[in-house]
């Protein structure tokens, strides 16, 4: 291994080091995020099954679309108001909250695209019945971000919040052709966002810079 190659590596093991030694110290600022996704989305959830139930009647099959696209612009504009707040508290710029941002930040890209490409398989083929992938992949997301999250973090409660996200996939998928998967989302969302978002809330610094 050349000198070039070691000193990359020490600089590596340095910043994961640092990284970890920052975890134990500075809070995760990301809760209000977690808490308004659970909740909204939630919210979203249950409109499908009201659409889908027969309890809400509506005149075209495309009001889900618009029902999960009025929950992503709801959500869109709470975000916003959040992220302002946030960028006032001590530790919004540590590496740990960072890295963290960018984990969720990717998620919430990829959960988007996933829904648009979702929206055109069905928009071009007619058969909705891809879009029952959807919660099982929202929630392997989840987990892959809450583990990274409770990595850096050193805070094994969250990465038991990633298994549990993993698990939940999983029950997603059994629940495929239920009709009942929906409101099985929405409770999941609420105990895997919601309520950790609310624990995190309450562990931030309450000084504002």
């Amino acid at each position: 291994m050349t000198d070039e190659k070691m000193q990359i590596l020490k600089d590596d093991i340095a910043f994961m080091r640092a990284l970890a030694q920052e975890g134990s110290t500075t809070p995760l600022l990301f809760g209000r995020v977690m808490v308004a996704a659970g909740l909204v989305f939630g919210a979203g959830a249950v409109g499908h099954w009201l659409i889908v139930s027969g309890v809400l009647r509506v005149p075209s099959p495309w009001f889900l679309t618009l029902n999960w696209l009025a929950t992503g612009l709801v959500f869109a504009a709470i975000f916003i108001r959040v992220m302002r707040h946030a960028r006032k508290q001590p530790g919004f710029g540590a590496g740990l909250n960072k890295a963290v941002g960018a984990a969720w930040t990717g998620v919430g890209f990829a959960i988007f695209t996933m829904w648009l490409g979702m929206t055109a398989i069905g928009a071009v083929t007619g058969d909705w019945q891809v879009m029952n992938m959807f919660p099982v992949l929202i929630f392997a997301l989840y987990g892959a971000a809450w583990y990274v999250a409770g990595q850096l973090g050193g805070k094994g409660w969250i990465k038991v919040l990633a298994f549990a996200s993993f698990a939940a996939a999983v029950a997603m998928g059994a629940l495929t052709g239920n009709p009942y998967q929906m409101l099985g989302y929405a409770a999941c969302l609420v105990l895997l966002a919601t309520v950790p978002g609310w624990i995190l809330m309450r562990q931030e610094p309450t000084d504002i810079v």
